[in-house]
């Protein structure tokens, strides 16, 4: 048992009685700077592990991709890109990316990951705050729209499989691999659901540390096998995902998205599956949940997982998928533990090295390695998200039980008053969720004259079923003011591609 922690602060669970078996027990990472010094210890450690699976090539070992890596490393800079440039990769999951983010980041330049289904003004925007001198995209048009946004500042626009780009020999491979703990990485911009979004600008240690974290909490081991089908131009799928395999020396399956029989067949060679609540939802609808049933772990974020849901996929798959939480600018913050009680509803304890607190207001405030040190090239942002004390303003807020689990609760901005009273949606929307004619929800609050603003809820309805229903089935859990005011009906909620609900679009 957890000791109660103070009021406000979080106790956290006894990582350190379970790191003794934890991935690095065996062998020092500290030193590792970068994320390809990690790496490249790992790819020494087993040359001939089979390290990447993609559609398009097989297996590649760690010595093949060490070495294709390092050849696009060679070309980067012979193209003339310097330690520090941004460089945007824009592409399908495949070989080529992996390699051309790996290389990019083995040349020292910071990468820009790029969703694929941006528009040519979220392209513009982006293009425009990170000045970026190189680009590697999958698509013409939008290599085209980057390259007019980029202007005289851009020195290098190629295909992700950075064809012709082959540095010879004497490019000199002293200049390689050299970034430090505090050179930047990653610039990958805030998905902005409730505003503009921001570049986070993740460091090389940033990365470091919260990959090691998970490895410890998760007992990532080099003979685990990550099947994942997340998108690579967000934290989630490249932080985590494919940061945290390489990290501890274990295999990658990539898939090019997420479909439920592809992941239904390919579990049992799997030992690792992550994904957002909408994945275990499609997985669960189809009655193939029992097909996890061969996986060690099981690992959902990104947004709320559903207690009933969650129940769903542990009966079928006979694990509780372990819920955590992380964000853009901090990567992983807080996790369920491994082994003991994964709590349903609560993203458990902070990993080992970050710092949690509740502010007064209940928003959650954190420090550690994993915290950026700011928004690129933004002194008003940092201004607003870090305390005069140094701790980073998640915006989330969040709630503490008697055994240090974190539950969140909302967002700070998302906060609904209402004749002078708070709402946090996610309470009513888990109300109105527990009725069966309610396939999805979301609640937000309207500009009201009278109330300030008034509770609105946007249900996608699973068959017939009235508003007056289903505001006497909230009225029911819920105290009168925090009953929706109005209730409307949608085909679907909008959503980001990591399954967000974009509530500025509501």
């Amino acid at each position: 048992m957890n000791e109660i922690p103070e009021p406000g602060q979080s106790a956290g669970p006894p990582w350190a009685a379970h790191l003794a078996r934890g991935t690095g027990a065996d062998v020092d990472l500290v030193e590792d700077r970068s994320l390809p010094g990690r790496w490249i210890h790992r790819w020494r450690e087993r040359p001939a592990w089979p390290q990447l699976r993609t559609l398009e090539d097989g297996w590649i070992s760690s010595e093949e991709l060490e070495e294709r890596t390092r050849l696009a490393a060679r070309g980067l800079r012979a193209a003339g890109l310097q330690p520090g440039n941004r460089f945007v990769i824009s592409g399908a999951t495949s070989t080529q990316l992996v390699i051309a983010y790996i290389g990019a980041l083995r040349a020292g330049l910071v990468v820009v990951p790029m969703n694929t289904a941006y528009t040519r003004t979220e392209v513009e925007r982006i293009v425009g705050d990170a000045k970026p001198a190189g680009a590697a995209v999958e698509d013409d048009q939008r290599a085209g729209w980057i390259r007019e946004a980029a202007g005289a500042g851009m020195s290098l626009v190629c295909g992700v499989d950075l064809a012709g780009l082959q540095g010879p020999a004497s490019s000199g491979d002293a200049e390689l691999d050299a970034t430090g703990s505090d050179d930047g990485a990653l610039l990958i911009y805030t998905s902005g659901t409730t505003g503009e979004p921001k570049g986070a600008l993740l460091s090389h240690g940033n990365l470091l540390s919260s990959a090691t974290a998970v490895n410890l909490a998760w007992r990532w081991e080099p003979d685990d096998r990550l099947l994942l089908t997340l998108p690579l131009f967000h934290v989630h799928g490249l932080g985590v995902g494919l940061n945290g395999s390489l990290c501890a020396g274990a295999a990658v399956v990539l898939r090019p998205k997420f479909d439920v029989d592809d992941v239904a067949e390919r579990a049992a060679e799997s030992s690792l599956f992550f994904g957002v609540p909408a994945m275990y939802g499609r997985i669960a609808s189809s009655g193939k949940a029992s097909a996890l049933r061969s996986l060690r772990l099981l690992v959902s974020g990104s947004a709320p997982l559903p207690a009933a849901l969650s129940e769903e996929v542990a009966g079928a798959a006979g694990q509780v998928p372990l819920e955590r939480y992380g964000m853009t600018e901090t990567v992983m913050l807080t996790s369920n533990p491994y082994d003991g009680e994964r709590k349903a509803g609560t993203v458990g304890f902070e990993l080992p090295g970050v710092e949690l607190r509740l502010a007064d207001d209940d928003e959650v405030q954190v420090r550690g390695p994993n915290v950026i040190s700011g928004y690129y090239e933004r002194p008003d942002a940092n201004a607003q998200s870090f305390t005069d004390d140094g701790w980073f303003r998640t915006g989330d807020l969040g709630e503490l039980d008697d055994d240090g689990y974190l539950t969140l609760v909302g967002r700070s901005k998302e906060l609904i008053i209402t004749g002078g009273y708070n709402v946090h949606p996610r309470e009513v929307e888990e109300a109105l969720a527990t009725h069966p004619g309610v396939s999805e929800v979301a609640v937000v609050g309207r500009a009201s004259e009278e109330w300030g603003e008034e509770v609105t809820a946007v249900v996608v309805a699973d068959g017939p079923v009235e508003v007056e229903e289903l505001r006497e089935h909230a009225a029911q859990q819920l105290v009168s003011y925090k009953v929706p005011k109005r209730i409307e009906f949608a085909d679907e909620l909008p959503r980001n591609a990591m399954g967000k609900i974009v509530r500025s679009e509501l």
